[in-house]
């Protein structure tokens, strides 16, 4: 199994040095950023398990760096700060910060926080591919129905009757129902529109 990757910023190079030396002692893959510039260069270069940021960091915040790793590339943040203020705790929260460790921190005691971040990204990450499944087959379920409701019409059949005539034409034609239904659609929509 490959080691988690990390992605670590912060302004601060003398803390960026010691933890992503102390997190590849642990086991841990970790490029470093000393700036907001920096880390989306590489984030856009290279996949990154997790970002692991400072809070306050020169030019963007790292709130507002969180929000475009994850907007551009599904990257997830923990978050590391000196301060521990309410405000910049709720910020990270509603951000959807995956953690929150006050500086100064051991290395190994943000494993287990790492660890969390971690399995809870993966939880994330099934979720949204979950939901794109689920958007896709009723999409394709969707146009199955409009196609069924066609051939209903066109041909005065029953429901089930419909759908086994496209699913037969969908067999002799080696196509999938779905596939079949959607160039059904697309067809009968150029004819009106053509």
């Amino acid at each position: 199994m490959t080691p988690p990757r990390l992605l670590l910023v912060d302004d601060d190079r003398l803390v960026l040095a010691t933890t992503a030396a102390g997190l590849s002692l642990l086991g841990y893959e970790a490029a470093t950023a000393d700036g907001a510039e920096q880390a989306l260069l590489l984030s856009a270069a290279e996949r990154f398990d997790l970002a692991v940021l400072d809070i306050r960091l020169p030019g963007l915040s790292g709130v507002e760096l969180a929000h475009l790793l994850e907007r551009r590339h599904g990257l997830r943040s923990l978050f590391l700060s000196a301060y521990g203020e309410r405000e910049e705790v709720n910020q990270a929260i509603q951000q959807g910060a995956l953690g929150y460790l006050r500086k100064p921190v051991d290395v190994p005691h943000m494993v287990p926080t790492i660890e969390a971040a971690l399995a809870r990204a993966r939880d994330l990450d099934a979720l949204a591919e979950a939901k794109q499944q689920l958007q896709r087959a009723l999409s394709e379920r969707r146009q199955t129905s409009v196609a069924v409701g066609i051939l209903m019409a066109q041909r005065r059949l029953s429901e089930a009757a419909a759908f086994e005539a496209l699913r037969g034409e969908a067999r002799k034609r080696r196509r999938k129902l779905s596939e079949f239904c959607d160039e059904l659609v697309a067809g009968l929509q150029r004819q009106e529109h053509g």
